[in-house]
């Protein structure tokens, strides 16, 4: 098969699409916070028992657990479509999407990782312009409870499937040798430091791509349910990437939307401040919010950058 269709002005739109899309859900996310004393109020009493519904709205937007946009609607070509197992009976679903077969970054696979809401097909958008921009292949694997992915979705459960997916290209003969990037965002970027702090002896994981993402549930609770911050020990939920980033040894890239109206920007600065990596690297992105960062000028530019140099690979001109 050929390599993946790159028109800059398709890729844009798809793009602009995907944003509006996840941006419907932002409204979601911050209900409890403006919600009127009394509803913050059961809110805040449903916090230990409704805790994963708030949290893993795998059912938005509309259709997500059904409707899951295949990487041929985005004009990409050279993909497999996948179903996984796990160790405990799920099957998840997945996408291997190869970049260029010669020439720079064939021989790297960015390991994806989403946030709390949609599913993989949302973000094949952002998946085609990495392959644009960089040649690499990438690695989408659907979170248990999300997509047509079995289960019911948890920390426990997603860091297993975050494990699967990591074992998967490990075990499989084309990517068995492949440099990876891990690279989440938001919920995904607490994903990504757990998975990449547990497994980087190795040496195969070459880079830590986080956007948009906490230091903690407990600590992002008080900004989206302000009269539950006095509850935040009852989440179980935890989520503790404040915790384990000072373990991440393998350089690490930082981008921060200014603008997040969900996850409070301090959070990724405070995240880069804990790292020790041997390198580390902050991108603000000034007009960013939780999800139109991937719009923003030097985005897709800076991730290029920091694969060539974490790889030692030239960086790659667009396709």
């Amino acid at each position: 098969m050929s390599s993946p269709a790159s028109s800059p002005g398709n890729s844009t739109s798809f793009l602009e699409q995907t944003v509006s899309l996840l941006s419907s859900v932002a409204g979601y996310m911050r209900l409890p916070a403006i919600a009127s004393t009394g509803v913050a109020a059961v809110l805040t009493s449903l916090l230990y028992f409704k805790q994963k519904a708030l949290i893993y709205p795998s059912h938005m937007p509309a259709n997500s657990r059904t409707d899951v946009p295949r990487p041929s609607q985005f004009n990409i070509r050279d993909y497999e479509e996948l179903i996984i197992p796990t160790n405990d009976g799920e099957k998840l679903s997945a996408f291997y999407i190869r970049g260029r077969k010669r020439g720079a970054n064939a021989n790297v696979t960015v390991l994806m990782f989403h946030g709390n809401a949609g599913n993989i097909g949302h973000r094949l958008p952002i998946a085609r312009m990495l392959i644009n921009y960089t040649g690499c292949n990438v690695f989408m694997l659907e979170y248990r409870g999300y997509g047509i992915s079995t289960g019911t979705p948890d920390e426990a459960g997603l860091n297993l499937d975050a494990q699967t997916a990591l074992d998967y290209l490990r075990d499989r003969a084309e990517t068995s040798d492949h440099k990876i990037l891990v690279y989440g965002q938001s919920l995904g970027g607490a994903v990504s430091v757990r998975l990449v702090a547990k497994n980087q002896g190795r040496g195969d994981i070459a880079g830590l791509i986080l956007e948009n993402t906490f230091l903690s549930m407990r600590k992002l609770i008080p900004s989206i349910i302000p009269p539950a911050k006095y509850f935040a020990l009852l989440c179980h939920q935890v989520w503790p990437s404040d915790s384990l980033m000072p373990s991440v040894k393998v350089p690490t890239l930082f981008l921060s939307g200014l603008q997040d109206e969900i996850v409070p920007p301090i959070h990724m600065k405070r995240l880069y401040d804990l790292s020790t990596a041997p390198v580390k690297i902050w991108k603000p992105l000034p007009g960013g919010d939780h999800n139109s960062s991937v719009l923003e000028e030097g985005y897709f530019e800076t991730i290029a950058d920091f694969m060539a140099r974490v790889t030692e690979e030239s960086p790659a001109e667009k396709l």
